[in-house]
């Protein structure tokens, strides 16, 4: 947007007048987008909404003072990005089970949530854009929320996530993000050598929408109605079946996972084949990829609670990786009933 449409924008002369309804219409196009920023730089879809919120607020106050020299988009994401630094900072990162600690090599019974450890959490991809936000940009959007890459960048420093996910993702200069961050260009392009070198030590070669688009639709669907229904008929065997022979099984908030299909069989049969109940499930996407949201009935009567979401990671037509975010809260940020019969 040139400087003479940003100046000639009726509502933003609205809007600097006080008019909150002109500033709802300048944002809305951009709200989306802007959350699904918060959520890469924050790793959980609830301090997204609050960092957005504060953003947003920032924003309206300091309207004023937005000279016109950017686009609106621009300085949005600048007061964003920003928001989202301060949180960082004070949050510190979010982390998956793995980060925490190896792998089990048997089922753990009573594993008990890990209440010390801020934890990454699933992210509603609807409205998620699928191809690139900008020609410069490396990653496609959706390629951008995957959970390997939203995992990857909390291992970065604020200052080289943030550089990051503005130029390779989002497709800003290195010159925007120096001034964004107060900072140099040769600041800029160091943090994002390094932030580089970490993420793809960190993500596959393949991204989830590479090989989804090798897939077809029926395919992806056998898979996630494969999955719900060997455990709603507590049938191992079908399981089993979907896995890879490396196949991943973790459930943040507990803290213990386990690797390769011996180990993932011994957990499945004993806890959510075995002990936990009887479970129903809604077929739903989430970080990009294919995931079903789990409601659990215990005890044999009444309705079946929400319990998890579970993201499926795919390779080859199999299922490579489960991860299980826990927690009533993941089900409704989906908007998903609060309970199935």
């Amino acid at each position: 947007m040139t400087h003479a449409l940003v100046q000639d924008d009726p509502d933003l002369a609205r809007a600097r007048a006080g008019d909150d309804a002109a500033f709802t219409r300048l944002v809305a196009p951009l709200r989306r987008e802007l959350h699904a920023h918060c959520y890469r730089m924050l790793g959980s879809i609830h301090d997204a909404d609050d960092a957005l919120q504060d953003a947003l607020v920032r924003a309206w106050k300091g309207l004023p003072g937005f000279e016109g020299r950017c686009s609106l988009r621009s300085w949005l994401y600048t007061v964003a990005t920003r928001t989202c630094l301060t949180a960082a900072e004070r949050r510190g990162k979010r982390a998956l089970p793995m980060d925490v600690g190896p792998a089990s090599e048997h089922v753990v019974t009573g594993d008990t949530p890990l209440g010390e450890v801020a934890w990454l959490g699933p992210y509603p991809d609807a409205g998620v854009g699928a191809g690139a936000a900008a020609p410069e940009a490396r990653y496609e959007q959706r390629e951008a929320v995957e959970l390997a890459f939203v995992a990857a960048c909390q291992h970065l420093p604020g200052n080289q996530r943030a550089a990051l996910l503005l130029f390779d993702v989002l497709g800003f200069s290195a010159a925007e993000i120096a001034e964004l961050m107060q900072t140099s260009t040769a600041s800029v392009n160091s943090a994002l050598q390094r932030a580089r070198r970490v993420v793809a030590e960190k993500v596959p070669e393949r991204t989830q929408q590479q090989t989804l688009r090798e897939l077809d639709d029926a395919r992806v669907r056998t898979i996630v109605t494969g999955y719900s229904t060997a455990l709603e008929r507590g049938d191992a065997a079908a399981l089993v079946a979907l896995l890879t022979e490396d196949v991943t099984w973790s459930m943040p908030p507990l803290p213990h996972w386990y690797r390769g299909i011996e180990a993932v069989t011994e957990f499945a049969v004993a806890v959510p084949l075995g002990s936990c109940g009887q479970w129903r499930h809604r077929a739903v996407t989430a970080n990009g990829q294919p995931a079903v949201a789990a409601y659990l009935r215990q005890g044999g009567e009444g309705p079946f609670l929400p319990w998890s979401i579970n993201v499926l990671t795919v390779r080859e037509g199999r299922i490579a990786e489960v991860v299980s975010f826990i927690g009533a809260e993941h089900v409704a940020a989906f908007g998903l009933p609060g309970q199935v019969d």
